[in-house]
């Protein structure tokens, strides 16, 4: 059986170009079509971003070569021609949603780094290894939709992707509060140092609605399939500061966690060894193994270092010690871009896929 047929919506930006990049050899998956908006249409993708490609690959040939289609107005064009596309729009998250719905009633499947359906009931945000069953709801959305294959998935923000897998593991000894402070590079907001020179020698202690994303995500990560719609679980309860530091790439998270059975330290640290989910069990192409790597060095993890673990797709954590306060402190990394955002998209993508959520028959 030949590969799948992907798009990629939003091509050209930061995030676009990392799906460009994770997906030119994927083994399932082949990009045949290219979209954005009309700057960047009518072009070949490798002209389209000559001037601001920040990968550190060549532009893939072959995708090079394909010429770029607009989002909107080429919909029905790009809904003929693949099977799946990839969301990486940076658009109003009205007509986000909108285009995402459109796109699935044409029997595409979505799946989006976008946030514009991660509070709609009936559409599965995941972390695969975390909450794979929220898939079931998929034939609630394909009924609300009126489609038979297509159907909108996401993944959620960045800034959790360190501390709710690292939390997930322990969930066994009733994590019931966590106070977390995320320090979040500069890609999580589409600029590099180039683009965004008062960054350098800086932090801002602000990002527009990450801490809101960091508090009530987790809680629907965590939730349940009430009917026809996936409901919030209530704790536990998250507590976040979210700073922009002066990183290319990966979010750093200082985390303090309390539990309704407190555990001994070594009790967390095989938990964290052994945890693994359905993508290891089902060894997708994209899953890391280990998902989730300690170190035990002071020092450990180091931005820097530490963001590439597992092809930019494992957790690493470090400085697990009793807090005063809490019962346990420690820090958590993982890179924002591919586990964040393109990578964790098309882990998800990979997941659907060996679900049979991708099949036609």
């Amino acid at each position: 059986m030949g590969k799948l047929r992907a798009g990629i919506l939003g091509a050209t930006g930061m995030v676009g170009q990392k799906f460009v990049k994770h997906l030119a050899e994927h083994p399932w998956f082949e990009v045949v079509s290219v979209a954005a908006s009309a700057r960047s249409a009518g072009r070949t993708y490798a002209e389209s971003v000559v001037d601001r490609w920040t990968m550190d690959i060549p532009i893939p040939i072959g995708i090079g070569k394909l010429m770029v289609k607009e989002v909107e107005k080429d919909i029905d064009a790009i809904g003929k021609e693949v099977d799946l596309v990839f969301c990486a729009l940076d658009m109003d998250k009205d007509a986000t949603r909108k285009l995402e719905d459109e796109y699935a009633r044409r029997e595409v499947v979505v799946v989006s780094a976008n946030s514009a359906h991660r509070w709609t009931p009936d559409v599965p945000m995941l972390i695969p290894e975390i909450n794979a069953e929220h898939l079931q709801i998929i034939p609630v959305q394909r009924r609300r939709l009126g489609t038979r294959y297509g159907f909108v998935t996401v993944k959620p923000n960045c800034s959790l992707q360190p501390y709710v897998p690292a939390i997930e593991a322990l969930a066994e000894f009733v994590p019931l509060r966590a106070s977390v402070c995320t320090y979040q590079a500069i890609s999580g907001a589409g600029k590099t140092f180039r683009t965004w020179p008062e960054m350098e020698d800086n932090i801002i202690p602000f990002i527009g609605g990450e801490e809101d994303k960091s508090v009530r995500e987790p809680l629907k990560i965590w939730g349940r399939i009430e009917g026809e719609r996936i409901v919030e679980a209530s704790g536990p309860v998250i507590s976040a500061q979210c700073l922009r530091v002066p990183v290319s790439d990966g979010h750093l998270a200082a985390v303090s966690v309390s539990f309704g059975k407190k555990p001994p330290k070594d009790g967390i640290l095989s938990r964290w060894a052994a945890f693994t989910g359905k993508p290891q069990e089902l060894q997708l192409p994209s899953a890391p193994t280990p998902f989730l790597r300690y170190f035990a060095e002071d020092n450990r993890p180091q931005t820097r270092l530490d963001r590439d673990a597992g092809n930019g797709m494992a957790v690493t954590l470090g400085r697990l010690r009793e807090d005063n306060l809490f019962d346990y402190k420690f820090v958590a990394l993982s890179h924002n871009t591919v586990r964040g955002a393109a990578g964790g998209a098309i882990l998800t993508a990979e997941l659907l896929k060996a679900e049979g959520y991708l099949d036609r028959t």
